[in-house]
């Protein structure tokens, strides 16, 4: 069944303020499912960003170097 039949044979005969309750429905409903997917792919799209600046570098002796900064400016 196609979205042309399926409103021919269950939208279309049932009451204009009825339809307009569905599409309220439908469209909060796909408001929210944008939003819930948005904030998923932005999330996923940050992995890896910008590892290719930390290729090479020695994360403990780099904390290290930090730390020894912060026991300077004290």
């Amino acid at each position: 069944m196609n979205i042309e039949q399926l409103y021919q044979q269950y939208i279309n005969p049932i009451p204009a303020t009825e339809q307009l309750e569905l599409i309220s429905l439908i469209s909060k409903k796909l408001i929210v499912k944008s939003e819930q997917d948005r904030k998923q792919r932005r999330l996923v799209e940050l992995e890896g960003l910008g590892s290719e600046i930390w290729k090479g570098v020695n994360a403990q002796k780099y904390v290290d170097e930090l730390r020894d900064e912060w026991n300077y400016r004290l």
